[in-house]
């Protein structure tokens, strides 16, 4: 598919503090990006660039191949909604819609009707009258994604669209927002630090480090197959540990990692000698029963303390390396109490050679 966005080494500078740095990205029509990092990355501030909120200090910006680097906000064909939702107060559902379209030369019955198209969209019909403090947060997330579309933007920007609302509602908000974006088919952008919103409503996600692209790839490459212990450690949980030795041979990469002997599957992702640090998800390993199983890697350790997660159990086990270790067990029902280790308990852990992560950097 053809490009709608395209970044050309888009830097943004704060004075002495570089807040984007030499971006390079592309966003295919109709996709689902979503810029991922903690406060600082640069992610924000690169959706502001896009937007045409910020001028970037270096590079390019094009829309549909169209420069708009120098280009205002309002004369660019994208839409922003704000993490606040910015509606507003004074105004009912209606002409916050419709306000937009108005300073774009649409009024009367055309512009009612676009909005009570819009608001049909989100699931609003019948509120078109209501005014912004007598509906719920979902329902002002609804208003400003409705605003968001009446205009028919080739691209939406989203600023951390869900902070605002509850836990139980931002969950129900991110499997509709995707279904919204699905049914639109309108390139959606999404700025979040939250990883489960990630992982759950894009088709891609751009992991963001100091200014800079860590990675970019599908929820799934990112998850399974992270590049970096940063990003690693910033979708899922992982446990790290130091690697003392590699070598690899016919069997796969070898390891010395305190004390332990281990294998994992692949290719380095650099020269052997380079890699200083391996990863294992705690999911991605599981407690031996019995002499009879056997799994390419084997560690003992001492349960620490075992943290009940509602689905899963998490296990906290001091290895003889001395590091702590998670494994994440699923909880079938009633199974709480009655098989799992407990804090003092010796205990073998199997892990798979496939799920044993190589890096090449310290977290």
């Amino acid at each position: 598919m053809a490009a709608i966005i395209e970044l050309d080494e888009l830097s943004k500078h704060f004075g002495p503090v570089i807040g984007v740095d030499g971006v390079n990205l592309a966003v295919e029509d109709g996709e689902f990006l979503t810029l991922l990092g903690p406060s600082g990355c640069g992610k924000s501030t690169l959706l502001r660039m896009i937007g045409g909120f910020e001028q970037p200090t270096a590079g390019a910006i094009r829309i549909a191949g169209t420069d708009v680097t120098d280009v205002p906000p309002q004369q660019r064909d994208v839409n922003m909604m704000f993490q606040d939702y910015a509606l507003f107060p004074h105004m009912p559902v209606g002409k916050n819609i419709t306000y937009g379209l108005e300073r774009k030369g649409i009024r009367g019955a055309a512009a009612r009707d676009r909005a009570q198209s819009a608001l049909d969209l989100v699931g609003l019909t019948g509120l078109f009258d209501r005014y912004p403090h007598q509906l719920s947060g979902g329902q002002r997330q609804r208003v400003a994604l409705a605003r968001a579309v009446v205009r028919e933007p080739k691209v939406i920007l989203l600023d951390e669209p869900l902070s605002a609302l509850d836990a139980n509602l931002r969950e129900q908000m991110q499997v509709e927002l995707k279904h919204m974006h699905d049914k639109l088919g309108i390139t959606f952008i999404m700025v979040t630090h939250d990883q489960t919103e990630a992982l759950v409503m894009s088709d891609r996600v751009v992991v963001m480090q100091n200014g800079r692209i860590a990675q970019d790839g599908s929820p799934e490459d990112l998850y399974e197959r992270p590049s970096t212990p940063y990003v690693a450690n910033f979708i899922g949980t992982t446990n790290f540990l130091p690697v003392d030795a590699v070598m690899q041979n016919e069997n796969g990469i070898q390891l010395q990692s305190g004390g332990n002997a281990l294998v994992a599957a692949g290719t380095p992702p650099a020269a052997a000698h380079s890699i200083r640090q391996l990863g294992i998800r705690p999911e991605k390993a599981r407690f031996l029963n019995g002499d009879a199983e056997h799994l390419d890697n084997v560690v003992n350790g001492t349960v620490v303390e075992t943290i009940y997660l509602g689905l899963a159990l998490r296990t906290v086990v001091r290895l003889q390396s001395g590091h702590e270790f998670l494994v994440d067990e699923l909880l079938p029902k009633g199974m709480l109490h009655s098989t799992h280790a407990r804090p003092g308990d010796d205990v073998q852990i199997g892990i798979e050679a496939d799920n044993i992560l190589l890096f090449a950097a310290e977290a």
